[in-house]
């Protein structure tokens, strides 16, 4: 059985993050020593894994809650899992092209810039007109 700084350090989570875990129900409520401490053992130790690995892919906590209670259910069809996984993989897509968005902006506001003193910089022109921008990102409504 492992004490929960043990845990914490094995898998690479913060004591305060796993008792988030317990609270919010992804974790279950362990045992405890004589002493009250808590005691894990290799499900709870697999279990966080699990948690951190989806977490590391982005998927959200109600997404890691619903994949973790498919897979207490190993009847169940793997559509729903695929779905889950469909979801996150588009929420990735989206984000990856907002960025790529971002990225290229960046580079036509550097590549522009050709002055030589900050009073006629064109990167500090664009930040502060939005309209400049030629992406819409995070635009504020007119």
């Amino acid at each position: 059985m492992l004490a929960i700084g043990t845990l914490a350090k094995r898998t690479g989570t913060k004591v305060q993050t796993i008792r988030y875990y317990e609270q919010i129900g992804l974790m279950p409520e362990p045992g405890r020593s004589e002493g009250g401490q808590r005691r894990y053992g290799s499900l709870e130790l697999d279990r966080l894994a699990f948690i951190r690995h989806s977490r590391q892919l982005g998927f959200s906590l109600e997404a890691i809650r619903e994949l973790l209670d498919l897979s207490d259910s190993p009847e169940r069809s793997c559509a729903q899992v695929d779905a889950v996984a469909q979801k996150q993989l588009h929420e990735v897509e989206a984000r990856i092209a907002r960025l790529e968005a971002l990225r290229v902006e960046l580079q036509r506001m550097i590549g522009e810039c050709r002055a030589d003193r900050v009073a006629n910089c064109r990167i500090l022109e664009v930040l502060r007109d939005h309209e400049e921008c030629l992406s819409d990102h995070d635009r504020p409504d007119s």
